[in-house]
C-alpha cells in the first residue's frame, strides 16, 4: 500500500528526516529530480521557452533550482514571473547564473502563449484556491493549452482535499514530494495533477492513516479457491435484495456476487423468481449463509414493503453474521441496535448525507471524514461510493480503491458491487478489505472494457481480470499452481530431455 500523507505529516516527515541527518539537502534532492521531468517533458525541443510561474515559498526554490540545472545543450531560454512580488532568494540567483531572467506582467502574458513548458511554482502544501494574478495565468494556461508541470501539487488546489473549488492550474505532470497528498489520488481534485510522479527524497513518510491500494495487494488480498476449497469454505451468500418494484436490483446483486467467485447464493426473497431465471445456480430458499447482502432495491415508498422490508433488517441484525447494507437499508439503520461484527455500509455520497443527517455538498466537501464519521457512529466498516471509492474503519484508518472510468456511474453498478462485496464478506475477509478489493476490481475491469457497458456485462468480465491476477501469482511463485498447471509443466520438460516415459 501507498501510504498518503497529510500537508502537516509531510512536514512532520521532513522536520523528522532533518533532524536524523543534518545538513540534507532536500531542496537540492527536489531539483535534481525535477530538472529531469523538465528535461523529458520537453524531449526534443529546439532552444525551448520555459516560464517558471513562482511565489513565494520553498516549492518555488525547488523549480528555480531545477532550471538551473537543465543541461547546457538544451539552450532554454527561461523566463521567470514572480506573483506575488517575491520568491525564494537562493534559487532565484541559481536560475539567474544560469541564464533566467525575472519578467513583467504584460511580458508574461505575451509569453504564456508560446511557451513550450509552463513550470507552477506558486504555492506548495498551504496552497488554496489561487486569486488575482496567479489565478488568470493558471486560467489562460488552460485556454492556451499550454503543457504544465506542477511541483509537488497544482497550485490552487488543496493538499488535503479532494474537491477542486476554485481556480487552479492544471497539470499534465505533477511531481509530487515525499508522499502523494489526497488531492493526487481523490477526483475531482485529481484531474487537475494529470499524471503524478513521486519523488520521496529519501524522506521515510511513515504509515499514516490513509492508504493507497496498488496492484500488488489486491492480488494478495484475494480469495482465489486451491485444492481444499469447496462451495461453503467460497462462502455462502444470503442475498435479502430486490423486490416486486425492483427486482433487477436482486438479479444485479447476484451477478456480482457469482462473477466474483462466491461458493453459493440463497436469495429467500420475493425477487428470487428473476434470478433464479437468470442464474440457475441459486437457491431460492434461505438457509445457512456466511454473510447476507440486504437494502439494494428494497421498495421503501409502500408502507406494507416498508414494514416488511424493517423486520427483515431487525431479523438479520439479529442473526449477528456480516451484513453488507446498501441502498434502501442504510435509510432504515438509524435507531437500530449495533450492526455485527464485520459488517459493511456501501453509501453513495446522498446516502451518507442522509445517515448523518447533513447535506449531500457536505459529504461531498469532505468524502473521507464523512465516511469516518459513519464509520464511528455504527461501528461498522463505510464503503463511500463515487468518483474516488474508500472504505472508512471505525478505528479511524482508510483504504482508497484503484480508480477506474466514469462509465461505471450509472444505475445497477452499486448493486453489483454490493454483490462483489458480499461474496469477499463470505468468504471470510475483513469488511474493508471486502470493500476496497470489490470497488477495485470493479473499476479496474470497467478500465480494461472502456464505453458503456451495462453494469451486468461488466460483472461478467470480473473472471478476466481475477484469472490475471492469479496468473500472475503463479508466476511471482506467491501462490503454488493447481495441479493440472503441474502436469503440463512435468510434461513439457520431459519432453524436452528426450521423450516421455512411458
Amino acid at each position: 500500500m501507498l501510504p498518503v500523507l497529510s500537508a502537516d505529516a509531510v512536514r512532520r516527515a521532513e522536520q523528522a528526516h532533518v533532524a536524523a541527518h543534518p545538513g540534507a539537502d532536500l531542496m537540492g534532492r527536489a531539483a535534481g529530480v525535477l530538472a529531469e521531468h523538465i528535461t523529458l517533458m520537453l524531449g526534443g525541443a529546439h532552444e525551448p521557452l520555459i516560464l517558471v510561474v513562482a511565489g513565494p515559498g520553498a516549492n518555488a526554490g525547488d523549480a528555480l533550482h531545477a532550471v538551473s540545472l537543465l543541461p547546457r545543450t538544451l539552450r532554454a531560454c527561461v523566463r521567470v514571473r514572480l506573483v506575488r512580488g517575491r520568491t525564494h532568494e537562493p534559487g532565484l540567483a541559481a536560475c539567474r547564473a544560469a541564464g533566467g531572467m525575472v519578467i513583467g506582467a504584460q511580458q508574461t502574458q505575451d509569453l504564456l502563449p508560446r511557451a513550450d513548458l509552463v513550470v507552477d511554482a506558486v504555492a506548495g502544501l498551504g496552497s488554496r484556491p489561487l486569486a488575482g494574478e496567479a489565478a488568470e495565468l493558471a486560467r489562460a494556461a488552460r485556454t492556451h493549452r499550454r503543457r504544465v508541470l506542477s511541483v509537488d501539487l497544482p497550485s490552487g488546489l488543496r493538499a488535503d482535499s479532494a474537491v477542486q473549488d476554485g481556480a487552479c492550474f492544471a497539470a499534465e505532470r505533477t511531481v509530487a514530494l515525499v508522499a502523494p497528498k489526497l488531492c493526487h489520488v481523490a477526483a475531482p481534485a485529481a484531474l487537475a495533477c494529470g499524471q503524478v510522479h513521486l519523488a520521496r527524497l529519501g524522506v521515510d513518510p511513515g504509515a499514516g492513516a490513509v492508504q493507497q491500494v496498488q496492484d500488488t495487494d489486491l492480488r494478495a488480498w484475494y480469495p482465489f479457491p486451491d485444492a481444499r476449497s469447496h462451495k461453503y469454505t467460497r462462502g455462502v451468500l444470503g442475498l435479502e435484495t430486490g423486490s416486486r418494484r425492483y427486482p433487477g436490483a436482486a438479479v444485479l446483486g447476484a451477478a456480482g456476487a457469482l462473477h466474483a467467485g462466491v461458493g453459493m447464493i440463497r436469495h429467500p426473497g420475493e425477487a428470487g423468481t428473476a434470478v433464479l431465471a437468470r442464474f440457475p445456480s441459486v437457491v431460492p430458499a434461505a438457509g445457512r449463509v456466511q454473510a447476507s447482502v440486504c437494502g439494494s432495491g428494497w421498495d421503501l415508498s409502500d408502507p406494507g414493503a416498508r414494514l416488511a422490508h424493517e423486520r427483515r433488517l431487525a431479523q438479520l441484525l439479529e442473526d449477528a453474521l456480516p451484513l453488507v447494507v446498501d441502498a434502501g437499508a442504510l435509510d432504515l439503520l438509524p435507531g437500530r441496535p449495533a450492526l455485527p461484527d464485520g459488517s459493511l455500509l456501501t453509501p453513495h455520497a446522498g446516502e451518507l448525507a442522509r445517515l448523518l443527517g447533513r447535506d449531500r455538498a457536505d459529504v461531498e466537501a469532505d468524502p473521507l471524514g464523512s465516511a469516518r464519521e459513519a464509520a464511528a457512529r455504527t461501528g461498522a466498516s463505510v464503503l463511500l461510493k463515487g468518483a474516488t471509492q474508500l472504505v472508512a474503519d471505525p478505528d479511524g484508518q482508510v483504504l482508497l480503491a484503484v480508480p477506474g472510468p466514469a462509465w461505471t456511474a450509472q444505475a445497477g453498478s452499486g448493486d453489483v458491487l454490493a454483490g462483489a462485496c458480499g461474496a469477499l464478506l463470505a468468504a471470510g475477509l475483513p469488511p474493508a478489505r471486502a470493500g476496497i478489493l470489490a470497488a477495485s476490481l470493479q473499476a479496474i475491469t470497467a478500465s480494461r472494457h472502456p464505453g458503456p457497458l451495462p453494469p451486468e456485462r461488466l460483472a461478467a468480465a470480473f473472471p478476466e481480470v481475477l484469472a490475471d491476477w492469479e496468473a500472475q501469482l503463479i508466476g511471482a511463485g506467491e501462490r503454488p499452481p493447481r495441479a493440472a498447471e503441474r502436469i503440463l509443466l512435468t510434461d513439457e520438460a520431459e519432453e524436452h530431455g528426450g521423450g516421455r516415459r512411458r
